[in-house]
């Protein structure tokens, strides 16, 4: 997972990742961002101003 989200932010294709990697599907490259996302969750706390 670390490896296909390294290259996603290297600018790195959803195709060029697939042909690199051809036992990967491309629900595969979304299953990383999802857990990624949901890893990064965190609530917002806004300040008074």
């Amino acid at each position: 997972m670390r490896d296909v989200l390294e290259l996603l932010a290297a600018g790195e294709t959803e195709d060029s990742i697939l042909e690199d990697y051809p036992y990967l599907e491309r629900d595969d490259i979304r299953a990383c961002l999802s857990f990624a996302a949901a890893e990064s969750d965190h609530p917002i706390l806004r300040t008074a101003s």
